[in-house]
This record gives C-alpha cells, structure tokens and sequence, in this order.
C-alpha cells in the first residue's frame, strides 16, 4: 500500500505560501524566524492588509479561484482570524485543490 501523499503535499502547499509572503512582505519576514504551519498571521507574521491582499492575489494565481482567501477569512470571527496560522490556510487550499485540477503540485 503506497504512503498517503497529503503530508508532502501540504508541505510543498506551505513552501509555496512561504514565498508568497516573502514576496508581498519582504525577506525581513525571515529574519524573525522560520515560517511553520503553528506561524500566525498576526502575531508572528503582523502581516498588514495589503499585504493580506496582495497573498489573496498570488493564491488565486497559483491555484485558482476556489482559494479565496478573503471568502475563508469572512467565514471567521475575529478571534479565530487573528489567531490563523499558516497552517490553517495550507490545509484549506489541501481541501478546496484536492479534487480539482488547479493545484498539479
């Protein structure tokens, strides 16, 4: 029986979402430290929200429109937005690509 591929998926889905927000927010995101599935948003990232935007755009980009970031991030509170970790949107866009054909990673 083959291994189950999802755990190298997710961790190829956050290296991509780790150069996205290189790429909106600039290198110094790295300075602080490596970005995990446990990094948030807001505390450890304090990503602004242009910045929150500008990801949205890469996201759909990279894989189609069925990662929206900003109709994930309606469907929270706004507790559970400032706690979201990198991990969180990883396993969204596992979720919403895995059926479809946007996502050949």
């Amino acid at each position: 029986m083959a291994a189950d591929p999802r755990p190298e998926r997710i961790r190829r889905i956050l290296d991509e979402i780790t150069d996205m927000l290189v790429s909106v927010a600039g290198e110094e995101l790295l300075v602080v430290g490596a970005i995990t599935p446990a990094t948030t948003f807001n505390d450890d990232l304090a990503l602004e929200s242009i910045e929150f935007v500008a990801l949205a755009e890469l996201l759909q980009r990279r894989y189609g429109t069925e990662v929206d970031l900003l109709g994930f991030l309606a469907e929270k509170d706004i507790d559970q937005i400032l706690a979201m970790t990198v991990g969180e949107l990883a396993a969204h866009i596992d979720r919403v690509t895995a059926a479809g054909p946007a996502y050949t990673g």
